[in-house]
């Protein structure tokens, strides 16, 4: 499945700071019945945004209109650990997010959400903070992500921090393939390979 090229992404941000969220929370295990990747938007963390009547929490940060349309979730220390299910990068993306910012990942997590055409952006405690408290004296507060400079910039005030990303994947979402696209965008090269080997 081919995603949208990441380039340059501007927007507001969602914050949650809350650390050690788990795969768990992000979509729970009983929505990982499913044989179809539907529904997952509806889903994403499901019993942390609504009541058990089905009506939202009003608290939580992903139901509050302020913040609606923003393409960037900034999450507390350790995101995205527990349980390996891809279902969560999964619910991610299909929520609308194309990157998420935390000052730790868990490592199958990290490689699930880029695998899926999402952005994990690793920074400094130091920077999430910056981070977090921008977005809480402005809840417009943009962030620019430059895959390209591998840079995290808050808008406002022009602070930046570095990230770290493999060249491979860095090369697969700046062109906006998945693993099997990049495959398919060297067949020539694998095919003129193939040619040198004996049989």
């Amino acid at each position: 499945m081919a995603y949208d090229k990441f380039q340059v992404l501007t927007s507001s941000a969602y914050p949650l700071p809350t650390e050690n969220v788990d795969t768990d929370q992000i979509i729970p295990a009983r929505f990982l019945k499913a044989t179809e990747r539907v529904d997952f938007d509806i889903n994403f963390f499901r019993d942390w945004r609504y009541n058990q009547d089905g009506t939202p929490k009003e608290d939580f940060p992903l139901n509050k209109e302020i913040y609606a349309g923003s393409k960037i979730l900034v999450g507390g220390r350790n995101f995205g650990s527990g349980s390996s299910r891809e279902h969560a990068a999964w619910s991610v993306y299909d929520f609308g997010f194309r990157c998420v910012i935390s000052s730790f990942f868990a490592d199958i997590f990290k490689n699930n959400c880029l695998n899926v055409g999402v952005l994990p952006v690793q920074v400094s405690a130091k920077f999430a903070q910056k981070i977090f408290d921008a977005i809480d004296a402005d809840a417009n507060t943009e962030i620019e992500v430059n895959l390209q400079e591998q840079s995290v910039t808050l808008v406002a005030t022009r602070e930046s921090e570095s990230f770290d990303i493999s060249v491979y994947k860095k090369d697969n979402m700046l062109n906006g393939f998945d693993d099997i696209d990049y495959l398919q965008n060297i067949k020539s090269e694998i095919k003129a390979f193939a040619t040198t080997r004996p049989f």
